[in-house]
């Protein structure tokens, strides 16, 4: 396994750009796009050579005018290096420091399905397939669609013109301000006749036959980095709304576009689009800076969606939501994409990192829990985010937060959990601690102070205005998190923090690092009155007063970025406390208690018998969050002990014992005066009751899909239960099953979350044949942005785990290829190879990448294999345990 990046990644600042004057001509018919940049330049030193970058573009004609020199001069030499992604243009003459200039650039490029740079998408309608272009320049292909200093740090302003067939529509990061037919007396913004700009691509050619042509121009830019530069053009249709700003009164109109084939699943979007943005301009009290902001729905895209300044684009999947059709996670998905993305309007957008190293700097605050408090996002956040990074960062080959990136491959790779989800952890965490009012103004004074900036790390504390650096600075430059194990004595507790690993205690020298940690203890005094201190843990170890006698409990909220250890003793009795309906301990503790009690198994910490003790304990919950938790983690289980019937076994009577009376207390039928949790608890009890196999329950889904089949009648089939009841339909079904998912599938009116169902149902089948089929589709037969999903399918489906990891191996090269350039090839490693489980695995594994180079997707490979020792060490410490578990368990339950 190789690859070592280079730290000769920045581009020299001899020259810097200050604005961008771009005119792109789209030829949608023959899949190519031209163009012509002029760049207007500050000569910061004395050169005679522009570096700048620039990928998979063919250069033509390349003119530098000198301001100070009063000339124009050609390059008399240029270069390219694919590697670095650069071009090297020299000049007879040396541009003056101090000086300005304009350096123009003609170019021409192919658009393909790459989905990076300038790229197309395809879409059926009306029995026919038709394409679309749309960019997607995070973190550095917009060097792939025109050549430009691609930097985060090398903000511009930007004035895009658009040409195109006249019937399509031209969109981009700012309203447009003119539009007309192109005619031989059109002119670019400085007067120049369009079709001598063009002549060198056969623009006149074209404008001779009937296509018609038009320019579309848009209003400049503010300074923006190139990453969040966006244009699109195609047949487009849009729906339209507005807001009026809480701060200055302006209304701003607010659109969302998409191809006309699915425009009518784009009204949920717009709606909360509308909801957020006034929300964010009155907690960062800063106004939305921009005329307008558009969403553009792709049917290809690489990521769940992105930024673009003014033009959010994002899948089918992050946006659409089949009015007819509403299921809850479906519409808290949309939610959740679109808020996140309006946040980066401002976090990002107005103020952005000084370099990728910086990422979570531009991954602020979402408040999808102010705008929907039934939702109770703070406490889903626990299972969504928090565990999510946990169970990263428990590895030796996680990263830090703040993580060197000093080129490309390293670049796309720290697109994950932890730039993400433990970064917005930590900040959580810190809101929590400092007091949330304090927080949000403090993040208000840090975008303020860095308007149309970029900052990095001391900036975002400097701007809270407490003394948090030193508080912070272990949770973003070190890897790893701590683990707070718990002594009692009569006159209080002690307290000792370790690096947590998910494969057991840590090695000296991997234990370095000392948190500062808000402890958060929650304590009950003689009166029974519940306090909670805000203490700081700063040091190795430390003792505080607290009466053991009485309830007391670490990170109250489940606010900390860690796991707690307690006596198994402790554990029960904090279970037991927060199985009582009038409980001191919240629904964040309970959360937070059952993820850390089968992290702690996992690790070695405790034994999966305890933390399978504390499940049944709160088996009488009535919260949807807590069985959320108890489900993923039973299915962690189900899932590593895959190869070992008994246990499985075991496991599953446990979850049917569990799951199966919630769903004759809550049945099939879902009403609209049901509340949001009702809903998610009956959905989610179903779904592990079909899993774990219970007879009843599957018969009833079996039943509800025959008739959606005989009849086409889908209304037996609540949205909420459409996955469970397609895959359980597949599973224990046949060819029949099979080929209605595939059809499903391919009909290009499927709903995004139904077509997602279906591809899970394929790779669900146990028909030996359907599964054959399967592999070779997925290669021939499917988007590129459906391959992972696919491949997770196989990876649930016990009985495909080594075939679909053996497809890939036998299929690198080819898959490999297919994602050049696209974050989610990261996905398809970790994906596919983190279900396996014997040492015959790891060999394998092993001796497939010790010749690749995998400086793509080194962190995924290494986690993934981390992950896999790891299992292989749980299962062989804790097989006995778990049977002993359940044959005491069915002993206590015959004499209970």
């Amino acid at each position: 396994m190789t690859g070592v990046p280079s730290d000769d990644f920045r581009l020299p600042l001899d020259v810097k750009p200050k604005h961008y004057d771009l005119t792109i001509k789209t030829d949608l018919n023959n899949d190519v796009y031209e163009g012509v940049v002029k760049i207007d330049l500050e000569v910061k030193k004395r050169t005679s050579t522009i570096v700048l970058n620039v990928a998979d573009l063919e250069i033509s004609g390349v003119i530098l005018h000198s301001h100070a020199l009063k000339n124009e001069q050609l390059d008399t030499t240029r270069s390219f290096d694919a590697k670095s992604e650069r071009g090297t243009f020299c000049f007879p003459n040396a541009l003056p420091a101090s000086s300005e200039a304009t350096l123009s650039i003609t170019f021409t490029g192919k658009l393909s399905g790459s989905m990076v740079g300038y790229y197309k998408s395809s879409f059926q309608h009306d029995g026919s397939t038709k394409s679309y272009a749309l960019t997607q320049f995070e973190p550095t292909a917009a060097r792939r669609a025109f050549p430009c200093w691609d930097e985060p740090l090398l903000k511009a302003t930007f004035a895009i013109a658009m040409i195109s067939r006249a019937d399509t529509v031209n969109l981009s990061n700012m309203p447009a301000v003119s539009e007309e037919l192109c005619t031989a007396g059109t002119t670019d913004n400085e007067g120049n006749a369009l079709p001598a700009l063009f002549s060198k691509l056969g623009f006149q050619d074209e404008v001779q036959v009937k296509d018609e042509w038009k320019i579309t121009r848009f209003k400049t830019t503010p300074p923006m980095s190139t990453y969040i530069v966006a244009y699109a053009n195609g047949h487009f249709s849009y729906i339209e709304g507005s807001y009026t700003s809480p701060l200055s009164g302006a209304i701003r109109p607010l659109r969302v576009y998409s191809t006309p084939d699915v425009i009518h699943q784009t009204r949920y979007a717009l709606e909360v689009k509308t909801k957020v943005i006034p929300y964010y301009e009155r907690i960062f009290d800063i106004e939305y800076p921009l005329p307008k902001l558009d969403t553009l729905v792709a049917h290809d895209f690489d990521a769940g969606a992105m930024e673009n300044w003014g033009l959010i684009t994002g899948r089918t999947s992050a946006f659409l939501l089949d009015p007819d059709r509403v299921d809850v996670a479906m519409k808290k998905r949309v939610t959740v994409f679109m808020s996140h993305e309006v946040a980066h309007m401002w976090f990002g957008n107005i103020t952005t990192m000084e370099w990728w190293d910086y990422l979570y700097l531009n991954e602020e605050v979402i408040i999808v829990g102010t705008i929907y408090p039934e939702w109770k996002v703070d406490s889903e956040f626990i299972s969504e985010n928090l565990n999510e990074a946990l169970e990263l960062d428990a590895k030796l080959s996680s990263h830090p937060i703040e993580v060197h990136c000093p080129d490309a491959n390293q670049i796309n790779q720290i697109f994950d959990s932890l730039s993400y989800a433990k970064a917005a952890s930590v900040l959580r965490m810190l809101s929590n601690h400092v007091g949330q009012e304090r927080f949000f103004k403090g993040v208000s004074t840090y975008l303020k102070d860095h308007l149309y900036a970029n900052t990095v790390t001391k900036d975002l504390w400097e701007g809270i205005h407490v003394e948090v650096s030193e508080l912070m600075d272990n949770w973003i430059t070190k890897t790893g998190f701590p683990i707070l194990s718990v002594t009692e004595s009569k006159n209080g507790i002690r307290v000792r923090q370790d690096r947590f690993l998910e494969t057991g205690p840590p090695e000296e020298k991997d234990n370095q690092t000392i948190w500062s940690i808000p402890l958060a203890l929650l304590s009950v005094d003689e009166t029974e009155k519940v306090k909670v201190d805000n203490i700081v843990l700063n040091t190795r170890e430390a003792s505080f007063n607290v009466d053991t006698r009485r309830h007391f409990k670490l990170n109250a909220g489940t606010f900390g970025v860690y796991r707690v250890h307690y006596s198994e003793e402790r554990l029960f009795r904090i279970a037991r406390e927060a199985a009582e309906g009038d409980s001191i301990f919240s629904l964040n503790d309970r959360i937070g208690l059952v993820h850390d009690a089968m992290a702690l198994a996992k690790s070695g910490h405790a034994s999966v018998s305890s933390a399978l003790t504390v499940v049944d304990i709160l088996r009488g919950e009535q919260e949807f969050l807590v069985w959320d938790s108890i489900s993923r983690n039973l299915q962690l289980l189900v899932s590593t002990w895959w190869e070992h019937e008994d246990i499985t076994h075991g496991l599953n009577k446990f979850r049917r014992d569990l799951f199966v009376p919630l769903v004759k207390r809550l049945g099939y039928e879902y009403s609209s005066s049901d509340s949001v949790h009702i809903s998610q608890l009956r959905t989610r009890a179903i779904e592990q009751a079909a899993n774990a196999g219970d007879p009843d329950v599957v018969a009833e889904l079996q039943r509800r899909f025959k008739h959606y089949m005989e009849s086409g009648d889908r209304a037996a089939i609540p949205a909420d239960l459409f996955r469970i009841s397609i895959i359980t339909a597949v599973k224990q079904g046949g060819r029949e099953e099979y080929e209605f998912s595939k059809a499903l599938y391919e009909n290009p009116t499927t709903p995004p979350s139904e077509s997602i169902s279906a591809m899970y149902a394929m790779c669900a089948s146990l028909d030996a044949s359907c599964i054959k089929d399967t592999f070779p589709y997925i290669l021939n037969g499917v988007r590129k942005q459906d391959i992972i999903y696919f491949l997770l399918g196989l990876q649930r489906n016990y009985q495909t785990r080594r075939s679909s990891a053996r497809f890939v191996m036998d299929n690198f090269s080819e898959l490999e290829k297919r994602f050049e350039g696209n974050f989610s090839f990261k996905d398809v490693i970790s994906g596919t190879f983190c279900n396996l489980s014997t040492r015959a695995d790891y060999e394998i594994l092993e001796e497939f990448f010790k010749d690749k180079d995998t400086s793509r997707y080194h962190y995924a490979l290494s986690q993934t294999m981390e992950a896999l020792r790891a299992s292989i060490a749980w299962i062989d410490r804790s097989t006995r345990d778990i049977a002993e578990w359940f044959v005491r368990n069915e002993r206590e339950a015959m004499s209970g």
